[in-house]
Order: C-alpha cells, then structure tokens, then sequence
C-alpha cells in the first residue's frame, strides 16, 4: 500500500457491501453514484485486490471483498456498540481519591454526596489505605495522607489540610454515676483508650493539664482511629481523638467532649496532588469543595461546642 486508507473510503465500501448498491450506498452517506465508485476504486488499488465484480448495473462482493466486508461490519459494529455504552452510561470524568482509612470512613464519605451533586459528571471513586498512593503512576488523582512529613515525592505539590483539634471524648453515660467525669482528674478511674495511629497521644495531653497524673500504660490500644471513636462510643472507654473525626458522633450524642472542645491543635492531614494534573478542573473542584467542607465542619462545631 502507497499510502494509508482513508475512513472516507472505508465508509463507502462498508455501504456499499451491506446494500449491494452503489446508488444505495451514495443515497446514504449523501454523496453521488460516482464518488461511492471513485473511493471503492481508490481502497481496491490501495490494497491491490478486487473487491467487487461490476455486473451490468449491479455489484456483488469477489471472495476476498465478502471476507473484507465482514471484518469491516464487525468493527463498525464494535464502534457503534462503545458510541451507545459511553453516552448512556459514562460520566465524563473520574475522580479517584486516595485517603487514610479513618479521615475517609468517618469524614469523608459521609459527605460525598454533596459533591456529587454539586458535579454530577464527575464519578468519584474512594481508595483507602495508609499506604501512599502512586500519584506518577496515576494510581490516584490526589493523596489525603495523615502523619509526620516524609520525603515528598518528585512531581508533587503537598497542601496542608487546616489544623485539626484532639480532645478526649467519651461516652454520656460516663458523666453519670458515683465516677461520674468532671474533671481531668477523674479520668484515673476510667479506662483510657490510645489510638496508636494519633500524633499526639495521652501522655502529651496529660502534660499540658496542671497537677494531673495519669496511667497511661494501661488501657485498649487500636491502630486505626475509627476504631478507636467507636470503642468510645460503645463505652469502653475515653479516647483522645480528632473531633474532625467524630462530628457525627458528637452531632447524634453518641459521643462527648466532657473537657469542651479546646485541646492540643495538631497539623496532621496533608493533600498531595501531581504538579502537572493540578488545574485540572475535577481537581481543581474537588480541592475548592475539600477545603469549604472542612471550613464548614469546624464552623459547626464552634456554633455547638460545650464550655470546657
């Protein structure tokens, strides 16, 4: 072949074969008679094989056009096929966001919807792992990641997510009894509960209340937060967590800050997302949304916080 094959030419033969006309074919594509002949002639020297006996005023496909024509229907087909199943069912866009597993079960995800709505023709898609994501191997479009600064990846831009705040939290029913909690103190006689993953843990809290000691080698220790909230929430214990994590909870009262809701502020979550993928506008929106939400979130629980 002396140069490539034109859809042009394609599309005539196609036409051509499956109505067994020339005039037909024309009729359809909207051309003449005599362009329909001109492409077939034009693909037959192309290939260098007759693809039609020209009888009287009709044509009939030769052995070797009949097997061309069926190759050719069949890939048309398929064309048709992925044309239809991407309009009825494809969004335009996919967003797959990689998070810690605790930010994404107890904030995130409860919250999707409202971005969903706000971009319906983005399809979001939620991978959850401590684990980093391979941003360079589009493993993800952007990272949510939680804990101390490592070293950053080449290609990226890291932006730090606003400061969450880590109180203890329990449930209501121990602010009742005869070792009802009142004060810091009183937590000596209830079961502290560590969250292993948390970057600051009772210890550190314990130093910045006056004249209080606690225990705390005793006590569950869980290495994910949610399980560490809901621990609490079922009464295990008090756990020290991020009240990003257990708005919910606070919200249905499953869960208290007996203490108020001022404590040890702490730079935890971070978003990494690929320099060069940055101004694309899924990424772009999802970022604006992340950051209203979290404004929102801690808004709200300033309007409903306890006196400490």
């Amino acid at each position: 072949m002396q140069q490539r094959i034109t859809l042009k030419s394609i599309q005539a033969f196609e036409a051509a074969a499956r109505l067994s006309s020339f005039a037909l074919a024309a009729e359809e594509l909207f051309v003449t008679p005599s362009a329909i002949s001109h492409q077939i002639k034009l693909l037959e020297e192309q290939i260098g094989v007759p693809l039609f006996h020209r009888v009287h005023r009709s044509v009939v496909l030769t052995d070797a056009g009949q097997r061309y024509a069926q190759e050719i229907s069949a890939a048309f087909l398929r064309i048709s096929q992925a044309t239809k199943a991407v309009g009825r069912s494809e969004k335009s866009d996919i967003l797959t966001i990689h998070c810690t597993p605790s930010l994404a079960a107890q904030w995130l995800m409860p919250r999707l919807a409202r971005f969903s709505s706000a971009h319906p023709d983005i399809d979001v898609r939620v991978n959850a792992s401590t684990e980093p994501a391979d941003l360079m191997g589009l493993q993800a479009d952007l990272d949510i990641r939680y804990g101390r600064t490592r070293v950053q990846p080449p290609g990226t831009m890291s932006i730090p997510l606003p400061t969450e705040t880590i109180v203890p939290m329990c449930s209501p029913d121990l602010l009742k009894g005869s070792h009802a909690i009142r004060s810091p103190q009183d937590l000596n006689q209830h079961t502290l509960i560590h969250s292993e993953s948390c970057l600051v843990g009772w210890r550190d809290w314990a130093a910045q209340q006056r004249r209080v000691r606690l225990d705390v080698t005793r006590g569950p220790r869980f290495d994910r937060s949610f399980m560490s909230v809901n621990a609490a929430a079922d009464g295990l214990g008090v756990c020290l967590e991020s009240l990003i994590l257990v708005e919910r909870e606070l919200q249905t009262g499953r869960l208290v800050a007996p203490f108020g809701y001022e404590g040890l502020a702490v730079n935890g979550y971070t978003l990494l997302v690929l320099k060069s993928r940055a101004e694309l506008p899924k990424i772009r929106w999802f970022n604006d949304w992340l950051f209203d939400e979290l404004k929102w979130s801690n808004d709200s629980l300033l309007k409903t916080a306890p006196r400490g």
